[in-house]
């Protein structure tokens, strides 16, 4: 777990505290006591959350909205001395972190599924993606069934997996679903030829094709194979807590702080190498904007 701001040292004077309290009682109480929020970040998942070179604080849009619930809970409850840990997380392990109590806000990429909402609780979707393929721009491939019996490459613990498992069965495509521990493993085996296909959310898709400073060398494919609201995951149990975030997360759609936000991570240079995704709101993005809700019908 790395540390944040000014937080270091201290928190590292407080981590048998933070061990021991992780589990005593609602969210927000043990937040309140022990001045700490623990955010869930992912390394790789750009622009949403992800570490530059170097760095150990994560940055990207998923980050920036959990920071603005920071700040709500430190000026609600005049807490001048709220400090921030970050825990790294991954597609196959953040739900058991929250569940745990070792993350209170996972900031990253992750899809509100009705399975997931059993286990967690999920704010109003920040973001909504589709589940598509990205081939190797010379591939002969161009839509779910021309992979019929080649390799698909996905991240393991992602709705990904779960899904194109049952495509794959449903339409009798006979292909082989590989798993890779990060989406920049899963981008690197289509990369160098180990697998035809890598499927995730078409935002990750665009993103590692851009970062990989070949992006005409990949093309994602039209054929969506579903919609994927994206939302901040945090604990079940705690009411209040929840009603805390989505009211912030709410605040900052109906004030139209989002479309900055937005702007800043999805259509102008973004850091470690100023690339710029240029991936304008989506139609369906901006009608869930307009009466926020954590509801989904799935």
């Amino acid at each position: 777990m790395t540390i944040g701001r000014t937080a270091r040292a201290t928190c590292a004077l407080m981590s048998l505290a933070v061990i021991g309290s992780a589990n005593a009682g609602p969210v927000l109480e043990r937040i309140l006591k022990d001045k700490i929020v623990r955010l869930g970040y992912r390394d790789t998942s750009v622009p949403f959350s992800y570490l530059t070179p170097g760095a150990t604080v994560p940055i990207g849009y998923s980050v920036d909205l959990c920071m603005k619930v920071v700040e709500r809970i430190r000026s609600a409850h005049k807490l001048d001395n709220l400090y921030v840990a970050y825990e790294l997380v991954t597609s196959a392990n953040r739900i058991d972190k929250v569940r745990e109590g070792k993350v209170d806000l996972e900031c990253g990429s992750t899809t509100s599924t009705a399975e997931r909402r059993k286990q967690a609780e999920f704010t109003i979707p920040t973001f909504i993606a589709a589940t598509r393929f990205l081939v190797r721009a010379d591939s002969p491939y161009h839509s779910a069934f021309d992979l019929s019996r080649q390799k698909v490459v996905t991240t393991k613990g992602s709705t990904s997996e779960k899904l194109f498992n049952a495509f794959n069965e449903n339409r009798t495509l006979r292909a082989t679903l590989v798993t890779a521990k990060d989406h920049a493993e899963s981008f690197s085996w289509v990369a160098k030829g180990e697998a035809e296909a890598f499927v995730m959310d078409d935002v990750l898709l665009y993103s590692l094709s851009a970062q990989s400073k070949r992006q005409h060398d990949f093309r994602v494919l039209e054929e969506r194979l579903t919609i994927e609201p994206l939302s901040i995951m945090l604990p079940q149990g705690d009411a209040e807590f929840k009603k805390l975030v989505d009211d912030e997360i709410a605040r900052v759609i109906t004030s139209g702080e989002i479309h900055t936000l937005y702007s800043k991570w999805f259509e102008t240079p973004i850091p470690p190498d100023n690339i710029n995704l240029k991936l304008p709101m989506s139609f369906l993005l901006k009608d869930s904007f307009k009466m926020p809700s954590d509801w989904i019908p799935n």
